[in-house]
């Protein structure tokens, strides 16, 4: 992802809430891995570990979901 494109997307994401619990991942490596699987149809469990775990960007893509899919009409 451009970084031309990330400064789009990135006020469309949603934001921590609470200071508790977990730090949060990083988002962009998320959203790559979660492009990575959608672009190349892999299991989540065969996704590089650069972007992130398989499970958080599994987890993620729920959450991200509404605000990814107006990100990409934004973008083209």
């Amino acid at each position: 992802m451009t970084n031309q494109h990330w400064k789009i997307i990135q006020p469309l994401l949603p934001k921590k809430i609470t200071t508790m619990g977990r730090p949060m991942a990083n988002a962009r490596k998320v959203l790559n891995g979660i492009l990575y699987v959608l672009k190349t149809g892999c299991a989540w469990v065969d996704m590089p570990r650069k972007y992130s775990s398989y499970t958080t960007c599994m987890a993620k893509m729920g959450s991200m979901g509404t605000n990814l899919e107006k990100a990409i009409t934004k973008t083209g």
